[in-house]
């Protein structure tokens, strides 16, 4: 990254002075490259906030499913894209394990009742695809019962979207060694290895299980909703990707083209 006057202003803006000071050893193009990403994230930032006020004015419904491996960064993701929007307008859903009355009920009734009441976005931080991998992978469900799903969900999310329903459907994808490091980072700090569960404490093991199990839910359920793979070993690009993506899947009125338009991070870093 070449030290252009601009880049040299951006440093001596409060945001690059800021970015600088919170540094423990003296980086300025890695406080750059910050500064860059914060900015990037502010204007699409306004772009969602627009595009919230077009859901409300229109009554319309959306729904948006953030799928991965463990420690993908789907909740990070999730909460910079709903940070400047109203709270009555949105809700984010992450279900704990289904309670004795959830197991007698059909799969996706706890799921159903989740859904968005008009003019509503709702997020969906892991959603009733736990029964298409994590379940199966790790014994929480029988056979049978993975089988079921896999047969009723094409025809349960056509039911979404005949509704009125608008559904997007992003995996955050890391790779393993990825994943073992922020596992690591997570057992390290004091204030998120609260995180870390038993669920987790298996994946690695578990590894090519859940490969199996995940090209296979790739392979069956791109039926009526398509998924949105997001390279999610950098945060910064993925959090970037995700917001891009569900910017242009939303056809909301009046949309900034060239706000969403897609620019690679290095692209951004580089100008």
């Amino acid at each position: 990254m070449t030290m252009t006057d601009k880049n040299i202003a951006i440093l001596n803006s409060k945001k690059g002075l800021g970015a600088l000071l919170r540094q423990e050893r003296l980086d300025p193009k890695k406080a750059l490259r910050n500064v860059k990403y914060e900015k990037r994230l502010e204007k699409l930032q306004e772009e969602m906030l627009i595009l919230q006020q077009w859901v409300a004015a229109n009554n319309k419904k959306v729904v948006i499913l953030f799928e991965g491996r463990d420690a993908a960064g789907k909740g990070g993701a999730i909460r910079r894209i709903i940070q400047h929007l109203p709270p009555r307008a949105i809700r984010v859903v992450a279900l704990p394990k289904p309670n004795e009355t959830e197991l007698g009920q059909w799969y996706f009734q706890r799921y159903i009742n989740k859904l968005p009441n008009n003019g509503e976005i709702v997020f969906f931080d892991r959603s009733w695809y736990n029964r298409a991998v994590v379940e199966p992978v790790n014994g929480f469900c029988k056979q049978k019962d993975y089988e079921i799903f896999m047969g009723q969900v094409n025809e349960f999310e056509k039911m979404i979207q005949d509704s009125g329903i608008y559904l997007l459907k992003l995996y955050f994808s890391i790779t393993k060694k990825e994943q073992e490091r922020r596992f690591k980072d997570i057992i390290e700090s004091p204030i998120k290895k609260w995180k870390y569960s038993d669920v987790d404490k298996r994946a690695l093991s578990l590894w090519d299980e859940y490969t199996r199990y995940k090209e296979a839910m790739f392979e069956k359920t791109q039926v009526h909703a398509p998924w949105k793979i997001i390279k999610a070993n950098r945060k910064t690009s993925a959090r970037i990707n995700a917001f891009e993506y569900i910017l242009k899947q939303i056809p909301y009125e009046v949309k900034d083209l060239e706000i969403i338009r897609h620019k690679p991070m290095r692209t951004i870093f580089n100008e």
